[in-house]
C-alpha cells in the first residue's frame, strides 16, 4: 500500500501545520490545496513538509479536492487519504484506516464519528443524522456519517469516476459514485473532536442541498 494524503484547506493557519506533521508520521506524501486562503495556511503547510497547490480565490472544498486529485492520481499511489485541515480528525487514527483497508480488502474506508447528542451543535447532530439516513437508502449500505471527510480510497476506483461537485457535497458524490461502480465499503468508528471553532458547513442548508444533489448523482449523473 502506497498512500498520498490530500488536505483541502481554507484559512486554517492555526491548525494546518499540526495536521501536516501528524499525517506525515504515517503517510510520507501530503498535498495541501490552499483554497484561496487570506491567511498563512499555504506557507505553514509548506514549512511543515506538504506539497502546496494554491487557488487564487476560494472555490469550495469540492474544487480543492478535485485539484488535489488531478495532481495525485497520475502518480503511482495505490490509495488516497482524505483528511480535513482543522484537526477535527486525529491523524493518529490513520493506521486504523490503512489496517482496515488491508484486512477487509475494501476499496473505500470511511470513518464515522461517534456522535453524542449534547456534545456537538444540535443543528449539526440532526443534519448529519438525516443526511446519513437518506444516503444509506440511496447506496443500499448503512452509513452513519456520510459527510465524513476522513476517508481512504483506492486510486484505481477514483480514476473510474468523474467528480463534478464544487462544495461539501463532494463527499456525497464520491460515496454514491464509488458504490455505483461496485466499490466495497468499510466503516471505522472514530472519536469526534471539536475545538470550539465555527464550522464552515452550513448545517441544514448544506444538508438539504446535498440530499437534492444525491438524487442527481444516484439516478442521473454520469459516472
Amino acid at each position: 500500500m502506497t498512500v498520498c494524503a490530500i488536505v483541502a484547506a481554507f484559512n486554517e493557519e492555526r491548525t494546518i501545520a499540526e495536521v501536516v506533521a501528524g499525517v506525515r508520521r504515517h503517510v510520507p506524501h501530503v498535498v495541501v490545496v490552499d483554497d484561496g486562503s487570506t491567511d498563512r495556511t499555504g506557507e505553514r503547510a509548506a514549512v511543515a513538509g506538504a506539497t502546496v497547490l494554491a487557488h487564487a480565490k476560494n472555490q469550495g472544498k469540492g474544487m480543492a479536492i478535485r485539484t488535489g486529485l488531478a495532481h495525485v492520481l497520475p502518480q503511482p499511489y495505490s490509495h488516497i487519504l482524505f483528511i480535513d485541515g482543522d484537526l477535527q480528525h486525529d491523524p493518529a487514527d490513520i493506521p486504523r484506516l490503512t489496517a482496515a483497508a488491508e484486512d477487509s480488502k475494501a476499496s473505500f474506508v470511511i470513518t464515522e464519528r461517534m456522535f453524542t447528542r449534547g456534545e456537538m451543535p444540535t443543528a449539526r447532530f440532526y443534519s448529519n443524522r438525516i443526511g446519513s439516513r437518506i444516503l444509506s437508502g440511496f447506496i443500499g449500505t448503512k452509513v452513519d456519517d456520510s459527510q465524513s471527510g476522513f476517508r481512504l480510497v483506492r486510486s484505481d476506483c477514483l480514476r473510474g469516476v468523474r467528480l463534478t461537485a464544487t462544495g461539501y457535497e463532494l463527499e456525497t458524490e464520491m460515496l454514491i459514485k464509488l458504490t455505483r461502480i461496485g466499490a466495497s465499503l468499510c466503516r471505522v468508528s472514530i472519536e469526534a473532536r471539536y475545538h470550539g471553532a465555527n464550522s464552515k458547513l452550513r448545517s441544514f442548508r448544506d444538508t438539504f442541498r446535498t440530499c437534492v444533489l444525491a438524487v442527481w448523482y444516484r439516478y442521473f449523473a454520469v459516472r
